[in-house]
């Protein structure tokens, strides 16, 4: 049987505030999958590695913050649709529609960044960080899917928990008047249909909406893998037993 379990934290501005402000979302965004087997543990360490990283880099520039963490986040559809890819034609079977689902979220990922670049305009030195980053966790993200697929989707599960986050304390810098609501850009407007008065407010929403679909569609990526196995699931299915639904840093150390 199913449990949802009410996780309190030190944040006295909890996330679920900034979520059901009249906002329209089909997925739940107050969502965490708790790391449960050996592989769960290291994709979820692995996270908080480059968690700290971000916070130590970035701190409180999340315009500057999505334009690199976006450019990672747009390697690991692209790695996974190409090696379903090469996988199905090796094994002639059909791919059971996962490579265009992870060729779907790369692009998706990437039209992230190119709006982001509109709004943060980064310097020589965050281009440089970006263009390092990206050797680094490309040959990195490939390796990983070749070796342990439940493990590289699970990492973008707590990646995408993490960019929900990250975009709902964007979210108040904004609403606190801390970042100014600027005009969204012309590439943001067209890409999600927004309404040509669209401010940055609506393009994080919009935003942060895709980060809890892939967050989704990843942590469920795993359940198959599980099932394909003869395990059980382990996260997303209609909220199995283990899941927890957070109010703040789903990130945060348990106590």
């Amino acid at each position: 049987m199913s449990s949802t379990i009410q996780s309190d934290t030190a944040d006295t501005t909890s996330m679920e505030s900034y979520i059901n402000d009249g906002e329209a979302s089909d997925f739940d965004l107050n969502i965490h999958v708790p790391p449960q087997s050996f592989s769960d543990h290291i994709a979820f360490r692995f996270t908080k590695l480059l968690r700290f990283m971000a916070d130590t880099f970035f701190r409180k520039r999340y315009g500057h913050r999505a334009v690199v963490l976006e450019t990672v986040a747009g390697v690991p559809g692209m790695v996974g649709g190409m090696a379903l890819h090469l996988k199905s034609l090796r094994s002639m079977r059909d791919d059971e529609g996962w490579i265009r689902t992870l060729l779907d979220e790369a692009e998706n990922e990437r039209m992230h960044l190119m709006t982001f670049i509109e709004i943060a305009k980064p310097n020589w030195l965050e281009r440089f960080v970006i263009l390092l980053t990206q050797g680094i966790f490309f040959n990195f993200y490939f390796l990983l899917y070749l070796v342990a697929p439940r493990t590289a989707h699970r990492v973008v599960g707590y990646f995408e928990e993490e960019a929900v986050y990250s975009y709902t304390e964007y979210l108040k810098e904004v609403d606190s008047g801390r970042v100014e609501n600027i005009p969204a850009p012309q590439i943001a407007i067209d890409y999600w249909n927004l309404p040509a008065e669209a401010r940055l407010r609506d393009v994080i929403i919009a935003v942060r909406q895709d980060e809890a679909e892939h967050r989704d569609v990843n942590h469920n990526f795993v359940d198959q893998l599980d099932e394909r196995r003869g395990g059980p699931p382990a996260s997303m299915d209609d909220k199995p037993e283990g899941t927890v639904q957070v109010k703040g840093d789903p990130l945060k150390e348990p106590t």
